[in-house]
């Protein structure tokens, strides 16, 4: 269950000012090339980064996509989990993971459950988030001992030897 102070305007916003500093931030690139490719007026820019003005929904995600983050998984990271999380997987590939995961997820559950969508009971989802990582875990490892095996020099683990 959400807590009504995590959800208030006053938190939204200055967690969300907070997301988009640290993206700016960490980003290595200025807060004037961030600007222009999220075509945003430097001042608004800088006014949002100082959380003097609030960000729309359209310009978190544009700040954050000029910043080379995933914008919709830091986002959707931050509203459905917390702040930290979503700055703990700031400019990683696990956030662009998550981005794919989510974006594939309704289409292939509507696909994998059929009929039986709707007999989905919410408290699974927590085990089923376990079960996904002891999936990826599990894969991972597998990835790690062919590479072991075959000593081709590929780092499969993180995406190379595969075209």
């Amino acid at each position: 269950m959400t807590e009504t102070s995590r959800i208030s305007e006053a938190h939204i916003k200055a967690g969300v000012s907070m997301l988009l500093n640290q993206a700016a931030s960490t980003s290595g690139r200025s807060q004037a090339r961030i600007a222009s490719e999220a075509e945003i007026d430097r001042g608004t820019m800088r006014r949002i980064l100082a959380g003097k003005r609030e960000a729309t929904v359209s310009e978190a995600l544009r700040i954050l996509y000029g910043a080379g983050a995933s914008p919709h998984a830091h986002l959707l990271l931050y509203l459905a989990s917390d702040q930290n999380a979503a700055s703990r997987w700031m400019q990683t590939d696990l956030a662009l993971f998550f981005e794919e995961l989510v974006r594939h997820l309704p289409d292939v559950l509507e696909m994998q459950l059929g009929d039986h969508l709707h007999d989905v009971k919410p408290h699974w989802a927590n085990g089923t988030a376990k079960r996904v990582a002891r999936l990826l875990a599990e894969h991972i490892d597998d990835l790690t001992r062919k590479d072991a095996l075959l000593g081709d020099g590929s780092d499969r683990t993180n995406g190379g030897g595969y075209d």
